[in-house]
């Protein structure tokens, strides 16, 4: 075969182009409409979502807002008071369940991250079964395809009362997916147009990346202080227009589809037996997170928000902090919240909460982890000893530890709590930490004694 021969393919191809008969391709298709949300609410289980059922219900019914629900988990280490369900049949019965109850506020676009129900309060425990780095990829991948101006999730915060580790993880996973879905260098794939979308085969997404606008946390606290004046708060007694009952009442009625769940649809169902919907008689309140359109921190939710996307906001990420002497402070989640909040621009936790808490059933097991960090030069002997109120008992922790140079020492302390407690008391433990040429070191932790405490 000659080279004129070989050229002629190509000189047939410049003359169509040349002519103007080159095939015009379809215009590539918008992201899929159907699945757009107004509100993402990132939660940990079923029912989880109730805890601002009268916020959902107004922003459904008469605001007109278009939301969207993921669940890190089905529930599975929950009780059951309906069935003998239990493990993955009852994480089975328990989505059917949120689906029925969200169905009832008009809310269909429901999807669950697969992690494991972690009865713990520690988030380090939860983001380590669930896979932390595979939920992540889960939620980004649902933010880019929900597209919602604002995202509802948990406080990431050890606060009394909030006694789920599985709660704060899936609030961490909301707020790395708020400051991450809009970063095309994250998960690419994601985002990597299909090479033929009507064929088979295709393993990149085709999503868009999505810069959420806003970001607000709610609590279960056991005591809601710490929460007044950070963020908007909902009446739950105002009556819907378009519903003719109280939102009050809505959320009692999408409460009471979770039967499996005693302390919340068990109590809706007979709430709305007795026409009494006291159980929502708070309002919802929410935290202000962070925004990247102008708004106030108790502002609507709304409040500011625009159309369409905006740019990639990206959040600004950890940064180490030069330390001198010898310091220390509380381990675990404490101090995994104390760089979490600073590195996605969250500001300080302690403006929420001064000194750091835990709740503790009465006769039960308290781990307290301490970070003594020696930032000299020497070996330094340091000794900790533990200032606690009456009738607890310590079983490890006071000792003398051998803080080497430039070198962060863990400290594990393992306490009971007093058999007994008449009703719900706060009270402190003060970890104390000696050096001789050192300023001694007083860490507290306020402890509430209370009952329902889920364990360590």
């Amino acid at each position: 075969m000659t080279i004129s021969r070989l050229l002629l393919p190509l000189c047939a191809a410049l003359s169509f182009a040349a002519a103007g008969s080159l095939p015009t391709e379809p215009a590539t298709p918008p992201p899929d409409a159907r699945y757009k949300a107004d509100i993402l609410v990132i939660v940990a289980h079923p029912d989880d979502e109730t805890e601002i059922g009268t916020y959902l219900a107004r922003a459904v019914f008469d605001e007109h807002k278009r939301v969207a629900v993921i669940f890190g988990t089905r529930g599975n280490s929950g009780g059951n008071s309906v069935g003998m369900e239990q493990a993955a049949a009852l994480g089975a019965v328990r989505e059917i369940e949120a689906r029925r109850a969200l169905a009832t506020l008009g809310i269909f676009d429901v999807w669950f991250l697969g992690g494991p129900d972690t009865p713990s309060q520690d988030v380090l425990n939860s983001l380590e079964t669930w896979n932390h780095g595979n939920a992540l990829w889960q939620a980004v991948r649902l933010v880019r395809l929900t597209r919602p101006s604002v995202i509802l999730t948990w406080l990431p915060l050890y606060a009394a009362g909030e006694n789920h580790g599985d709660h704060q993880a899936a609030s961490v996973i909301a707020t790395e997916a708020f400051d991450l879905a809009g970063d095309p260098t994250v998960f690419p794939e994601q985002v990597a147009p299909p090479r033929n979308r009507d064929d088979i085969g295709n393993l990149t997404e085709g999503l868009h990346p999505w810069q959420p606008e806003k970001l607000y946390y709610f609590s279960d606290a056991n005591h809601h202080d710490f929460m007044e004046g950070k963020g908007p708060t909902y009446s739950s007694l105002d009556n819907s227009p378009s519903q003719h009952k109280s939102y009050a009442e809505l959320a009692t009625i999408e409460m009471s589809k979770h039967l499996t769940q005693g302390d919340s649809g068990q109590i809706a169902a007979k709430a709305l037996r007795d026409h009494n919907y006291s159980i929502f008689a708070d309002p919802s309140r929410l935290i202000f997170a962070k925004s990247h359109v102008p708004s106030g921190v108790t502002d609507g939710v709304f409040q500011g928000v625009v159309p369409g996307p905006i740019p990639f906001a990206p959040a600004p990420g950890y940064h180490s902090q030069p330390s001198h002497g010898l310091t220390a402070e509380l381990g675990g989640p404490w101090a995994f919240y104390k760089l979490f909040w600073a590195a996605h621009g969250l500001g300080d936790p302690t403006s929420l909460l001064a000194t750091p808490e835990v709740n503790v059933s009465a006769g039960q097991p308290l781990h307290i982890p301490v970070l003594i960090h020696n930032n000299t030069s020497d070996n330094l002997p340091v000794t900790l000893t533990l200032a606690t109120p009456a009738n607890w008992q310590t079983h490890r922790g006071p000792g003398i530890y051998p803080a080497a140079p430039a070198e962060d020492t863990p400290a594990e302390l393992f306490l009971t709590a007093p058999p007994t407690t008449p009703e719900a008391v706060w009270q402190t433990i003060t970890i104390n930490l000696t050096t001789p040429g050192h300023a001694p070191i007083h860490l507290p932790l306020r402890v509430n004694l209370s009952p329902g405490s889920m364990p360590q």
